[in-house]
């Protein structure tokens, strides 16, 4: 495993899949992994944080067979990108590596490289766009933790590193060795790779009911799963009734409403930020069909796909709902 650093790489994203692979390696993984840093030149790396990452051996040192690739991210990738010498030693180690990765910009670099034409990648929600632009052959979608395509792994944004190093364990000696890992590390077992990277509801305060709080974090993770009240009132183990009454009253709206507004906002979401037609956008986002999206659209935002697409970079119109009256 070779991680390749840069000046202004996010430590975090160097941390956590070796910290994950270190790990793995306490609980007897088999074979072993011996993770390394290389930067152009063998100098240490300057991360954005101020933290100097030591890099014991350079780029151009590293020769033969490579297990796995991993190129970091960070404020300075778009600089590292640029960087012809180190563009090209991470073409040359692609060639002979088993599989290649990425955590969140390090995507730039790969780009770059001429490593994911053609394929389905994903990176930081913030920053999917504009990787779209520089590079039209790269199908960049910014919704998912993690996107395989291929022997080419990509991840989201900082911490998603883990959930990707966690997949390669998981790849390499089974769920059993991954769990026990996510067990040490403290974390979640394993988020699936389609979860959405942004919450729909983090802009607002939590309901202070905990079944309502518990049943919006699903909701905002599985977006496009069955969000029906009875579906939501039997996870909760309630009525459909009961459910009502419980976001009528801590919400001010009905649960379908609910669930059609974080619909509207997680579509938003990705028009704003991925070149993914409006089909494909209604059938991640839990819309039966493209006239469904629109009329949502148009309900909670007062404007079409294509004008909330064009508004990228100002805030976004709204047309709040009304209130609804408490149910007895």
């Amino acid at each position: 495993m070779l991680i390749v650093a840069y000046d202004d790489a996010q430590i975090l994203d160097i941390a956590c899949p070796a910290g994950a692979f270190e790990i793995a390696n306490a609980h007897r993984a088999t074979p072993p992994y011996a993770v390394e840093v290389a930067t152009l030149g063998g100098r240490a790396a300057r991360t954005s944080s101020g933290l100097r990452v030591g890099a014991p051996r350079a780029l151009a040192e590293v020769t033969g067979r490579l297990d796995t690739l991993l190129v970091s991210g960070g404020a300075g990738s778009e600089a590292a990108a640029r960087d012809g010498a180190l563009v090209a030693q991470v073409r040359r180690l692609a060639r002979d590596a088993r599989r290649v990765a990425s955590v969140c910009t390090g995507t730039d670099v790969l780009a770059a490289a001429g490593l994911l034409d053609n394929r389905r990648v994903t990176t930081h929600w913030r920053f999917g766009r504009a990787l779209a632009e520089r590079h039209p052959a790269v199908a960049v979608d910014p919704t998912p933790l993690y996107v395989r395509d291929g022997h080419v792994f990509t991840s989201a944004g900082v911490i998603s590193g883990l959930d990707l190093a966690l997949a390669l364990v998981e790849d390499d000696h089974g769920p059993v060795l991954a769990r026990a890992v996510a067990r040490e590390l403290v974390t979640w077992v394993h988020r699936p790779a389609d979860q959405a990277q942004l919450s729909a509801f983090l802009a607002a305060p939590p309901p202070r009911d905990r079944a309502v709080a518990d049943l919006l974090r699903h909701v905002a993770g599985h977006i496009a799963d069955d969000l029906s009240p009875r579906a939501l009132a039997a996870r909760a183990g309630v009525s459909p009734r009961h459910l009502t009454r419980l976001f009528t009253t801590h919400l001010g709206t009905t649960p379908a409403r609910a669930v059609r507004a974080a619909r509207a906002e997680a579509a938003v979401h990705l028009l704003r930020t991925s070149a993914l037609p409006l089909a494909a956008v209604a059938r991640r986002c839990g819309f039966g069909s493209e006239t469904v999206l629109r009329q949502a659209l148009l309900d909670h935002y007062g404007a079409t796909g294509d004008t909330l697409r064009r508004m990228k970079d100002t805030p976004l119109p709204r047309k709040p709902p009304p209130r609804q009256a408490s149910v007895p």
